[in-house]
């Protein structure tokens, strides 16, 4: 499907776009690699303030696809001028806890 049939489907919530999209692997695009599709998943998480298993979810998600540590702690820099600073400091525990790294331990 090209991208101005997508934008139209859904700047209108065509019922049919939201079947095609239903049926699509859990991480899967059209377009886009599983890797990047995983981190922009976790990108939109911090935009929004998930909750704490959803971050261990989606980075767990983004790992399994390839993505390495740095390249996740990058997508928290890089989303920083568009969501902010307070959001993206309120998400670094939950995305360090889901790497494994407590930084609360780092702070004593």
């Amino acid at each position: 499907m090209e991208y101005m049939d997508v934008l139209r489907r859904l700047s209108i919530e065509d019922p049919e776009l939201a079947e095609h999209l239903a049926k699509r692997d859990e991480i899967g695009s059209d377009v886009l690699d599983p890797k990047t599709v995983a981190l922009a998943r976790l990108a939109a998480l911090v935009a929004i303030g998930g909750a704490l298993p959803t971050y261990s979810a989606l980075t767990d998600a983004a790992i399994g696809m390839g993505a390495t540590p740095d390249e996740i702690v990058e997508v928290l820099v890089a989303i920083v001028p568009t969501v902010g600073l307070p959001r993206v400091v309120s998400a670094a525990p939950s995305v360090a806890m889901a790497l494994g790294y407590d930084v609360a331990d780092a702070l004593e």
